[in-house]
């Protein structure tokens, strides 16, 4: 099924890859689809569970102690989108890639947690330095600086191509 799936996704994207095909590169295009595509998804979560789960409200950890309502919103949407970007990027974007799937998935983990950090940095840097600007345009530019660093990433650490050395005698 998953097979059926990627020669589905693929097919569609590299339809609307034809016109850019001398200006953006394969793997380039599939992956800002993926991305974009995985980026809306999670703002779009991100945005209900602010608005209409948490309503706008602090959420209480332990005791007096509470986590943003910014910070609540993107830790609902974070599972979904983490998975599916794995799934994407291992099965669309990055099919080429030779690593195993274990390596694969703790290296994307590591990227992760190394942009997680960057994002709740900058979640909260907007929160005290740009709150005339709404939440949810704040939080679409995030996505945007971390999905240009999680690129470069990816395609060099993640999934890249270990070249096998041959042994002649």
């Amino acid at each position: 099924m998953l097979g059926r799936a990627r020669h589905i996704i693929v097919g569609i994207i590299d339809f609307f890859h034809r016109p850019f095909v001398n200006l953006i590169p394969t793997q380039t295009f599939r992956y800002l689809a993926c991305g974009g595509s995985n980026t809306v998804l999670n703002i779009f979560l991100e945005s209900i569970a602010f608005n209409h789960i948490l309503h706008g409200h602090p959420v209480p950890v332990y005791h007096s102690i509470a986590i943003s309502p910014e910070l609540g919103a993107w830790a609902l949407s974070f599972p979904i989108t983490f998975t599916a970007g794995f799934i994407m990027s291992r099965h669309i974007v990055f099919p080429e890639s030779n690593l195993h799937g274990h390596k694969q998935l703790f290296r994307y983990a590591l990227t992760t947690i190394t942009f997680l950090l960057m994002t709740v940095a900058l979640i909260e840097f907007g929160k005290d330095f740009l709150p005339m600007i709404n939440q949810t345009v704040r939080y679409t530019f995030i996505c945007i600086i971390t999905a240009v660093l999680s690129y470069i990433s990816q395609r060099v650490y993640t999934f890249k191509t270990i070249e096998e050395k041959v042994v002649t005698d």
